[in-house]
C-alpha cells in the first residue's frame, strides 16, 4: 500500500474521522500522521534484525517511543481473536518504556556513580530502554488492522533520585512476571502464547541484573515464578501512574475489561513482610474502599510459585479497626507473593476477588517491606 492510499485507509476508518475532527497545528499533525504509517509491519526498524533496539545510546526516545500517537485501523470488520489482550500489554508497555525514557533523560552516568551504583548502570538502564521500545513495536504488530493500537498517556512516576528510580524499576520488572504468566492465559493463538513468553524472558534478564548487580542478592527465585491467573487485576493497579484525562480519546479502556479494585496494601509500620509475618492490611485509595457484607466470610489469598494459600480474615470491625493476616509461613521467602482479598477460598474466579492485587517482593528484602 503506497502512503496516499494508507493515509486515504486511515481517514476512512471508523476512528479516523474522530482523531481528525478537530483542528491540530502543523507539527501535531506531521506526528499523527508518522504514527499512523506504524500500522505497516515492515515500516521502520524490525525488532531482532535492527541494533537500534539494543544500542541506541542517545538521549532522544528510540524508535517508535518517539510516535505516541494511537494507530487507527485501517480496516474494517471485527477484531482479531486476541486484540483486546494485546492492547492492554501495549498500554502497559508504553507506561513501562515511559519510565525509562524518563530516567534516560534525567540522569546521566555520573547520577548513578555518585550513588554507589556500578559505572556500567546508566547504560543498561539505556539499553532496557531501548528492549521496551522493541516491545513497543512488537506488541503494535500484534494487534490486527481493524483494532487501534494504543498511543501514550502522560505519566507520573514516584522515585526523586537514582537509588528510588532503581528501586521501582526493580518493583515493575519483578512484578511483571506474576502479570505475564497470567496474561498468557488468556491468549487463544498459539503464536501469541511464544511471543508472550518471549518477553517474559526478556523481562527476567533485566529482573536478573538488577538484583544481582543493583542490590548484591541472590536473583535466583526458586523452581518456579509466581502464576498470578488474574492479569487485569494485576494491570489495575498501575493506573496510578497515569495522568487523569491525559489518554488518547482512541485509546480503548485500561486494562479492558477492569474491575476497578480498591488497591491492596500494608500498614505503614510494618516491620516485615516476610512468610510468618503479621501484617495490617489498608486499602490506599480513598475513594475506592471494599464494600464487606455484614456477617459474610472473607479471605485473604495468597499466591506463590504454583501455589496459593487461602487465609480467613475478620471484616466485621473494619474500617474502625485494621484488618490483620499473618503471611503463609510455608513459602519459601524467594521470588514474588501476590495477595488479594475475596469471598471465596482460592479465589477460583476473578469476580471473587473483592480488593487487591498487592505484590510482595521477597527480594531484595528492603524494597519487600515496602510494596505491599
Amino acid at each position: 500500500m503506497g502512503v496516499k492510499q494508507f493515509l486515504r485507509a486511515c481517514a476512512l476508518a471508523s476512528l479516523g474521522a474522530v482523531a481528525l475532527s478537530k483542528p491540530i497545528n502543523t507539527h501535531r499533525r506531521a506526528a499523527f500522521f508518522e504514527a499512523q504509517k506504524l500500522a505497516d509491519p515492515a515500516y521502520g526498524p524490525i525488532p531482532g534484525e535492527s541494533a537500534i533496539f539494543n544500542t541506541n545510546w542517545g538521549k532522544a526516545p528510540t524508535w517508535p517511543g518517539n510516535l505516541t500517537d494511537p494507530i487507527l485501523p485501517t480496516k474494517k470488520g471485527p477484531p482479531g481473536v486476541d486484540d483486546q489482550v494485546w492492547q492492554n500489554l501495549l498500554a502497559a508497555e508504553w507506561i513501562i518504556f515511559s519510565f525509562y525514557q524518563q530516567a534516560v533523560e534525567i540522569f546521566n552516568e555520573s547520577s548513578f556513580i555518585a550513588a554507589g551504583m556500578p559505572n556500567t548502570t546508566y547504560q543498561r538502564v539505556k539499553e532496557i530502554r531501548n528492549n521496551e521500545a522493541g516491545h513497543l513495536r512488537i506488541f503494535q504488530n500484534q494487534i490486527s488492522e481493524t483494532s487501534v493500537k494504543p498511543g501514550a498517556c502522560k505519566y507520573n512516576f514516584p522515585y526523586h533520585d537514582p537509588v528510588s528510580f532503581l528501586a521501582l524499576a526493580t518493583v515493575l520488572e519483578i512484578s511483571s512476571m506474576a502479570f505475564l504468566t497470567g496474561l498468557v492465559q488468556q491468549v487463544k493463538l498459539d503464536h501469541a502464547k511464544g511471543a508472550m513468553m518471549s518477553i517474559a524472558e526478556t523481562e527476567a534478564r533485566h529482573e536478573v541484573w538488577q538484583l544481582m548487580d543493583i542490590w548484591k542478592v541472590n536473583p535466583l527465585g526458586g523452581p518456579s515464578d509466581t502464576v498470578f491467573p488474574y492479569a487485569n487485576e494485576v494491570l489495575g493497579s498501575t493506573g496510578n501512574l497515569m495522568v487523569p484525562g491525559s489518554c488518547p480519546k482512541e485509546n480503548p479502556e485500561y486494562p479492558s475489561p477492569s474491575q476497578h479494585l480498591p488497591a491492596l496494601g500494608a500498614s505503614k509500620n510494618t516491620k516485615s513482610l516476610a512468610p510468618g509475618a503479621t501484617i495490617d492490611l489498608t486499602f490506599t485509595d480513598p475513594k475506592n474502599q471494599p464494600k464487606f457484607v455484614p456477617g459474610k466470610q472473607y479471605y485473604a489469598v495468597f499466591f506463590h510459585g504454583l501455589a496459593n494459600a487461602t487465609v480467613p480474615i475478620e471484616t466485621c470491625d473494619w474500617p474502625k479497626k485494621s484488618i490483620s493476616v499473618t503471611i503463609p509461613a510455608k513459602f519459601e521467602e524467594k521470588g514474588v507473593i501476590a495477595t488479594v482479598i475475596a469471598d471465596t477460598p482460592g479465589a477460583p474466579k476473578k469476580e471473587t476477588i473483592v480488593a487487591g492485587p498487592g505484590i510482595i517482593l521477597e527480594q531484595p528484602e528492603p524494597l519487600g517491606v515496602k510494596l505491599l
